[in-house]
């Protein structure tokens, strides 16, 4: 399926779980492929110009992506990822504050919670979950089921302005530590 004209490949991480996005220049014919997650999802025969960009929507939440292809000197090119018109650098550096991620195993089976920050929403593998919420002494409290197994995100204030809402996933009363992407 994939040729030699393999140009860039990136992984990106949203809510509804990691994107491979594979991008194919043929400089002698022209061609652009853009494949996510193996499969194409758009490809141009025959492009005259070999510069330029190409947009498209990753993910169920239709995230706008764009590879720009630059010509560095003469027949090199260099290719960028670029997310919600961010690099995709700068990009994952936001969505780390706007959104909590932790990677469990329940039951044999490999979760990814991803909880977003601003809307309270809470991802699992590449589902939105039903949650409900309420509100403690101490903050809030979202509580939601993953195979039969209690969930609640925790959200405390830290106490510091800087650090703002502290966000803790439990799964039957046990912590899960966050983890990084």
């Amino acid at each position: 399926m994939m040729s030699n004209d393999l140009a860039g490949v990136w992984e990106v991480a949203l809510s509804d779980g990691v994107h491979r996005i594979e991008f194919e220049h043929g400089t002698t014919t022209g061609k652009r492929v853009i494949y996510i997650d193996g499969k194409e999802i758009l490809r141009r025969d025959w492009m005259f110009k070999l510069v330029g960009k190409e947009t498209f929507t990753v993910g169920k939440s239709d995230t706008k992506a764009t590879i720009n292809i630059d010509a560095v000197s003469g027949f090199a090119y260099e290719y960028t990822l670029e997310i919600n018109g961010k690099s995709l650098k700068k990009y994952m550096e936001n969505r780390s504050k706007v959104t909590s991620t932790w990677v469990l195993n329940l039951d044999g089976v490999d979760c990814r919670v991803v909880l977003e920050k601003d809307t309270m929403d809470v991802w699992c593998n590449g589902q939105k979950i039903e949650t409900a919420g309420e509100f403690v002494d101490d903050g809030t409290e979202t509580h939601f089921t993953l195979l039969d197994h209690s969930c609640c995100v925790k959200a405390v204030s830290s106490g510091k302005r800087r650090d703002g809402i502290i966000h803790t996933l439990l799964v039957d009363g046990t912590e899960i530590a966050e983890c990084t992407e």
